[in-house]
């Protein structure tokens, strides 16, 4: 039983710990705030625009170089959605491929990258 109990403490510390890691990230930080100052979005799901659930993705760190490919579930009053964002970066300056917001029902996306300003 012992054996059990430190089995499910050991899944759930390293799951809250990888989760925590890619919310800390600047690209889901970048991803969020771009969310939330987004007119049109927030014309769909409302606002407050905060995360809804568990992150999705991958984090990479090579040669100082860090990567991300995130799939991040937001919500507003109105509606639900997932910010998808592709980038790479050194430190807190970093260049995005793709960030993208796929509104729930609908087969909209918003295209963060072209209607955000310059994120600070």
């Amino acid at each position: 039983l012992l054996i059990i109990i430190l089995l499910v403490v050991f899944a759930g510390s390293l799951f809250f710990g990888i989760t925590s890691m890619m919310s800390d990230s600047q690209a889901y930080q970048d991803s969020m705030e771009a969310a939330q100052k987004n007119e049109a979005l927030i014309e769909l799901i409302g606002e407050p625009i905060e995360p809804n659930g568990y992150n999705g993705g991958s984090l990479n760190y090579d040669n100082g170089i860090k990567s991300a490919e995130l799939n991040i579930p937001i919500k507003g009053p109105n509606g639900e959605a997932n910010i998808f964002v592709v980038g790479e970066g050194i430190n807190d300056n970093w260049t995005y491929q793709t960030m993208e917001v796929h509104i729930e029902g609908t087969r909209e996306i918003i295209d963060l990258l072209e209607t955000a300003p310059l994120l600070d």
